[in-house]
């Protein structure tokens, strides 16, 4: 992809996301792509700017249908995934295994070709992150992540459909259980392991890193067999 390619379609993301191009939001659901809030991660996203003027350099939004029955949890972007092509896991290692898991299982069709443009669209499911913006080492302080909470509290409140909720790694189910209100205990943290919130049912998963499926803490089999538990339980 060129760079006004890129320009063009990081844009085109920024306009079909929720929120104006202000600082922050005049909406709750998502923060504008200048967020102050957190101020460590506005100067890492201001010297990318700097230094990769055409990526995308801004919070990334949530993708997929807001009346889907499933939303996947990311930890964050990544900063030459996400935070340079503005579509959640596009880009790096995450992704290929993330969304042909999800044609297999027919959470999405198309073909996935790691650019905004591909074509892919997501059915059923949506795609966020706890953390909208990309941290230094892929490391968000305790502070950024409750921070943006407010932002994810808002995607999950605004699914009506909500059935389902996929973790992907410690911090996304961290923040996605103080965001319902389930205390740690009750629900610990464990690849596969499954629990009921109310009408709504979580799934964990280890993250699907390049490091995790690399050293096979993550394996491709152990991915599907999460999202076979999914598909059987959305239907």
């Amino acid at each position: 992809m060129t760079n006004s390619t890129i320009e063009d379609k990081t844009k085109e993301s920024r306009r079909s996301g929720a929120g104006p191009s202000s600082s922050v939001s005049g909406q709750s659901n998502e923060p504008g792509p200048d967020c102050p809030l957190c101020p460590r991660l506005k100067n890492y996203r201001d010297a990318n700017r700097a230094q990769h003027p055409h990526w995308f350099n801004a919070p990334v939004y949530s993708f997929g249908p807001i009346d889907a029955q499933l939303v996947i949890v990311g930890l964050a972007p990544g900063l030459q995934g996400a935070n340079r092509t503005g579509r959640p896991f596009t880009g790096d290692f995450a992704g290929d295994l993330l969304y042909g898991t999800l044609v297999e299982f027919g959470f999405a069709q198309g073909s996935y070709e790691a650019r905004p443009d591909d074509g892919l669209m997501l059915i059923d499911c949506r795609i966020t992150n706890a953390v909208r913006c990309v941290p230094p080492q892929n490391k968000p302080l305790p502070a950024e992540i409750k921070t943006c909470r407010t932002f994810f509290n808002a995607t999950l409140d605004e699914m009506p459909r909500l059935r389902a909720i996929v973790m992907l790694g410690r911090v996304a189910h961290d923040s996605t259980l103080k965001t319902l209100g389930i205390r740690a205990p009750d629900a610990p943290f464990a690849h596969g392991a499954e629990f009921q919130a109310g009408a709504v049912r979580l799934f964990d998963s280890y993250h699907c890193s390049r490091y995790n499926t690399n050293t096979r803490r993550l394996t491709p089999e152990m991915f599907r067999a999460v999202f076979t538990s999914v598909r059987k339980y959305i239907g």
